[in-house]
């Protein structure tokens, strides 16, 4: 996996960083595992723009992925490691024994040809999916759970992945790609290494219109509109701002919007770092 550096033909490819994707092995998606996709562009039922800076984009077809690897103790080889539109990470075209083909995300070093497997007692190897109990501690996971049987949601973009800390009675402690250390229970599932195209965070666009071919209208800042379109909007020249909102009034740079009484707040260790 690598980034290629554009010759400056155009202005557009002057400071363009792409993936070379040296690791894709086909560009034709499983025809089964493939749906239709249609796309609002921001509106709502009655035509009406409800979300901002949305429109427009490349037609994309939609992959069905496995995020719960529920297929228990029948090995899959790896036919095709391919591009998803759907994603910033990879995925991988798993043929099961059994004949049925699914989807999953690709770990980062998963090869054409290699056997993976889920269960409750199968070996901790790249790419096989194993219940939090039976995973040795410190092992680097993703697409981990955070309800039993519900799959995985936690680390599934390119590059992340969580630590296994340690375990104690029914729960696991994970470190979250973000910093925060937090329990989840052992009987959630999670997969052997961390998400490919890890170099996707230092790919550069080089232009505004590939922007848009993702399917994002240009953003514009809240001190630049009027009064009456922002908190942060007006004022003579450059001096309008002041404190840090968003469009309805709620503070950010620090303002914790977190509720105080969720549920889930005990199973928080530590807060992720600022």
């Amino acid at each position: 996996m690598g980034l290629r550096k554009f010759k400056p033909v155009t202005p557009g490819t002057r400071f363009r960083v792409g993936n070379d994707f040296s690791e894709i092995t086909t560009r034709t998606p499983e025809k089964s595992l493939v749906f239709k996709q249609s796309k609002s562009g921001g509106r709502n039922n009655t035509g009406k723009m409800t979300m901002r800076y949305l429109g427009g984009g490349h037609k994309q077809l939609y992959r069905l992925i496995d995020f719960k690897r529920d297929k228990k103790d029948i090995p899959a080889t790896v036919a095709t490691v391919e591009y998803d539109p759907n994603r910033t990470a990879h995925i991988a075209l798993l043929n099961y024994a059994d004949g049925e083909k699914r989807y999953i995300i690709c770990p980062e070093g998963l090869q054409v040809g290699a056997k993976v497997i889920a269960g409750n007692d199968v070996a901790p190897e790249l790419g096989n999916t194993i219940p939090l109990a039976k995973i040795p501690l410190g092992s680097i996971i993703h697409n981990i759970e955070l309800n039993p049987g519900r799959g995985g949601q936690i680390a599934r973009s390119a590059g992340s992945y969580a630590q296994l800390a340690a375990r104690d009675g029914k729960y696991a402690t994970i470190k979250m790609p973000s910093g925060e250390t937090r329990m989840i229970l052992v009987t959630c599932v999670a997969t052997i290494g961390a998400v490919s195209n890890s170099s996707h965070a230092n790919e550069v666009l080089g232009k505004a219109g590939r922007k848009r071919w993702l399917g994002r209208r240009p953003r514009v800042r809240g001190v630049a509109m009027n009064p009456v379109d922002h908190p942060m909007g007006g004022g003579e020249g450059r001096s309008s701002g002041g404190h840090p909102r968003s469009r309805n009034g709620l503070l950010s740079k620090g303002f914790k919007t977190r509720d105080k009484k969720k549920n889930s707040n005990r199973l928080i260790i530590s807060r992720r770092k600022k």
